[in-house]
């Protein structure tokens, strides 16, 4: 996926996108170094924690029952990466229990390490 595209998502971000956003830069939650709008491989992640390899999806109604993402999410799976999905209204609904989700599976030992 070109760095173009990712570029153009980040300044595009859904209100969730920019909330759960502003709830992880800067080292905000458990001191991890979150990247937004990232290219992994073919797609980008919304939001990606190297150190982790982590990956948190803010998906809106569209994504319900997807064939995209389930192929996409094996994609990234088998290439060491744990994905984590939200939707809209859990992370403006529930910021908190968002932020402890992400926050323990930040504790989990990291995948075995892939290519991607």
């Amino acid at each position: 996926m070109s760095r173009d595209f990712a570029r153009k998502l980040r300044r595009s971000q859904t209100p969730a996108e920019r909330r759960l956003w502003y709830l992880l830069r800067d080292r905000r939650l458990g001191d991890a170094k979150f990247r937004r709008q990232v290219p992994v491989g073919p797609y980008v992640a919304d939001f990606l924690c190297m150190a982790a390899r982590l990956i948190v999806e803010v998906d809106g109604g569209q994504h319900a029952s997807s064939t995209h993402d389930t192929t996409r999410d094996a994609w990234l799976a088998a290439r060491g990466w744990r994905v984590l999905r939200f939707w809209n209204g859990d992370v403006m609904g529930n910021p908190t229990g968002v932020c402890d989700a992400i926050l323990e599976a930040l504790t989990l030992p990291s995948p075995a390490s892939g290519r991607g």
